[in-house]
């Protein structure tokens, strides 16, 4: 197959860089790269020759095509040296002075009809264009790292962009074996801003001593199919990178609530433990391997007591089955016996107003997280209020944990980890369908494959219900008082109607 753009120009020879230029090879164009430090190509082209090479070895790649590859890929000395090139993409600093500097360059020596495109991943794509004589063949080509890996592609049209370019880049992208989505230009585009709901509000946990980082990881993986935690895999890509991604959002939407940074992230990086690649993050790490404490082991109760189970919990019937299930002795009264553990399973409210509005002794009551049916969990979340007794909070782990399912007990709060994790996720991607940065689709391609969510967002919420998340929201925002927690008009207008997230795009 013909490359759509013959000859690309590479500006950066680092990770990025390196990896766009092996993809765009592999794809057949002929790839100039270039970097302020010739020494940076020069290693960039032997890291590539030595990739490829391994493919060879795997089978992945035959020697004719890797023989190929190599001779496409060419080191440039010289900005000028790119003039031939019909696409050139940057992959340089995240500043906006420096892009536009380099953007001026470019623009002097290449051809009218050529294109240019920036990696950038928080900038806007309309600021960098500003200056050019020809904004219109100018888009923003946000791949992921590591780019052979990640195989999505965010292109973002600028307020100038011909929209013809970014349909050709879509195109070339999907030669590169990559999909592609089209976002405006909008702060984050689509990966990075529906990203902020699962570490933000994760933080916002942390922050209310709801749990520590290891129990709120443990949570979001075993009961949503997660494959990092949030303080995993802000360990992984180092908080040097995460927490500025999060102040650029947050400042650039003028300071929308929902997009809040936490001071534990501001802190941690100031004191430079900023993750794996230091060896100490949210978790220590020896031999590049996380210490990750131990859970709680499950109390030893000599005499269970009657159970009773509110009237207003959530998934009632499944929740008295998974009792009967579980050899509780069930109390069916209208009120529990002085003697009984008190069970409630609220959405977003906590566990002591609960037991106020209801009349419940506050000191034998406990709640349980039963937003996602717990046939389809691996791990049973309940949650304590201030006035708790120990012996009752002992009795509800060990009878929960009976079958051998893992059981983690937190302190109350408005909402569960569980569910305000996913509500606020739902949330900020119906936002992001609302003020139409891309289409439902492209949002739910960008998540699953830029995030490696288990769904993606407007899937999520179809599975568990617009109207229990829009539940949660809306008593989260009783509890904390807090815009963060105001619903989406897009949400609500499908909560209200009872139709699938994914049904219709409005």
């Amino acid at each position: 197959m013909t490359p759509l753009y013959q000859t690309v120009g590479v500006v950066g020879a680092g990770a990025m860089g390196r990896g766009i230029a092996q993809i765009a090879a592999q794809a057949g164009s002929t790839v100039k790269l270039y970097d302020t430090q010739p020494q940076a190509v020069a290693k960039a082209r032997d890291e590539l020759f030595t990739q490829w090479d391994r493919l060879l070895e795997k089978g992945r790649m035959d020697a004719a095509a890797v023989q190929d590859c190599k001779q496409r890929l060419q080191a440039a000395d010289s900005v000028e040296s790119l003039a031939n090139c019909a696409l050139v993409v940057e992959a340089v600093v995240e500043r906006l002075d420096v892009k536009k500097s380099l953007f001026a360059q470019l623009e002097a020596v290449v051809s009218q009809d050529a294109v240019l495109a920036s990696n950038t991943s928080s900038l806007s794509v309309t600021a960098i264009a500003a200056g050019l004589q020809r904004p219109q063949r100018f888009a923003g080509y946000h791949f992921f790292n590591p780019v052979p890996l990640m195989k999505v592609v965010e292109v973002i049209a600028g307020l100038k962009t011909d929209p013809a370019v970014c349909n050709a880049l879509a195109d070339y992208a999907r030669q590169m074996g990559h999909t592609p989505v089209q976002a405006q230009d909008t702060p984050g585009f689509i990966v990075n801003h529906a990203g902020r709901g699962y570490g933000t509000e994760a933080l916002r946990v942390v922050s209310e001593g709801v749990a520590d980082f290891a129990t709120i990881d443990r949570i979001l993986k075993d009961q949503v199919g997660f494959k990092l935690g949030p303080f995993e895999l802000m360990d992984l890509t180092a908080l040097d990178v995460s927490h500025p991604v999060m102040e650029s959002v947050y400042r650039q939407y003028y300071e929308e609530p929902r997009y809040r940074p936490s001071v534990i992230t501001a802190q941690r990086l100031a004191g430079g433990i900023v993750g794996k690649k230091v060896g100490e993050g949210f978790y220590r790490y020896v031999d590049g391997k996380a210490q990750v404490p131990a859970e709680p082991a499950v109390p030893q109760v000599a005499e269970m007591p009657p159970v009773w189970v509110s009237t207003r919990a959530a998934r009632r019937a499944e929740l008295l089955q998974l009792l009967k299930d579980l050899g509780a002795k069930i109390e069916t009264s209208q009120s529990p016996s002085l003697h009984a553990l008190s069970i409630v399973a609220p959405l977003g409210f906590d566990v002591t107003t609960v037991a106020v509005v209801e009349r419940l002794d506050p000191a034998r009551t406990l709640g349980i997280d039963m937003l996602i049916d717990d046939a389809a969990t691996k791990r049973r979340v309940l949650a304590t209020n201030p006035a708790t007794r120990a012996d009752m909070r002992d009795a509800a782990h060990a009878l929960f944990a009976r079958d051998g399912k893992a059981v983690s007990v937190i302190r109350d709060s408005g909402g569960f980890v569980t569910q305000r994790v996913i509500a606020t996720i739902v949330n900020i991607a119906a936002d992001i369908c609302q003020q139409r940065i891309c289409s439902p689709k492209d949002l739910e391609t960008a998540v699953t494959l830029g995030l490696g969510y288990p769904l993606g967002p407007l899937a999520m919420g179809d599975r568990w219900g617009p109207t229990n998340i829009l539940e949660v929201l809306f008593n989260m925002q009783t509890v904390y008082g807090d815009p963060r927690y105001r619903p989406s008009p897009w949400l609500r207008r499908r909560g209200a109607i009872g139709l699938s997230l994914l049904h219709e795009e409005d």
